[in-house]
């Protein structure tokens, strides 16, 4: 069954990140259903409740506290049903290091927070349309990688 919307999950411990992001997804003439939890905890319990329509696109952040977002990566793409969810690692970091440790553990895309507005606007619709060709052409996700920085 084909939906004819973009299920989104950010999940970010800070408030003000969330509400920016939220905020892009309503100015963008995109079809999408944005969720948002806040840390890495809630987002595993949220993937894992068998009542939960999985997203499309996960939004992590790297750095949040209780469960990182490395540690959500791992589980992630360790478990067979969430093997066509793209994961977007959404961080304020831009070393090579995390760049590259986030793709090497599976990861699809990474952004480097945009601290303007209009750049965030720009950026999460180059993302979520370029996912979405690759989403309805059934071309398959693990080759899918992209850095935006």
């Amino acid at each position: 069954m084909q939906k004819d919307f973009i299920l989104i999950t950010l999940a970010d411990d800070d408030e003000d990140d969330r509400l920016f992001f939220t905020d892009a997804f309503d100015e963008l003439k995109i079809n999408t259903v944005v969720n948002t939890v806040n840390n890495g905890v809630q987002l595993m319990d949220f993937l894992n409740n068998p009542e939960s329509v999985l997203p499309n696109i996960i939004f992590l952040d790297l750095n949040m506290p209780i469960k990182s977002g490395i540690d959500c990566l791992k589980e992630i793409k360790q478990n067979d049903r969430f093997k066509d969810i793209a994961v977007a690692i959404y961080s304020t970091s831009s070393s090579d290091e995390d760049v590259e440790n986030t793709f090497v553990l599976g990861a699809n895309i990474y952004i480097k927070k945009p601290s303007d507005f209009n750049t965030l606007k720009k950026v999460l619709n180059e993302v979520v349309t370029l996912n979405w060709q690759y989403h309805t052409s059934g071309v398959n996700k693990e080759n899918f990688l992209l850095r935006i920085l």
